[in-house]
């Protein structure tokens, strides 16, 4: 479902996107066991990995700040809305015990 695609950062709560140059994730997804990696806005590059049940995923995630080189970690629930070549992901995460929403795009 997932496999090939990638996304680019609207919103969150986390950080302001950076509409010039926001996050690009790429995700891969074999049979539900979904992979990629991302770059971008405030990220130097990050890696997830997780699984994909339906249309929702649950991911561990860990990426390096521009800002000072520290590394950031945390895990994800996202659910997936639209049909292929339109889809979103609504995501929850959670950053050093703070939960925040994001909104991804399929570009």
């Amino acid at each position: 479902m997932l496999d090939g695609t990638e996304f680019i950062m609207q919103s969150s709560t986390a950080s302001a996107v950076d509409p010039a140059a926001p996050t690009r994730f790429w995700y891969f997804d074999n049979r539900g066991l979904i992979w990629g990696n991302y770059v971008g806005d405030t990220v130097t590059e990050g890696r997830f990995v997780g699984e994909r049940q339906g249309r929702t995923l649950t991911v561990q995630f860990v990426h390096t700040l521009k800002a000072d080189g520290s590394h950031v970690s945390g895990s994800s629930t996202s659910q997936i809305e639209g049909e292929a070549g339109s889809l979103r992901l609504v995501e929850d995460f959670v950053i050093d015990g703070h939960d925040h929403v994001s909104i991804c795009t399929q570009v």
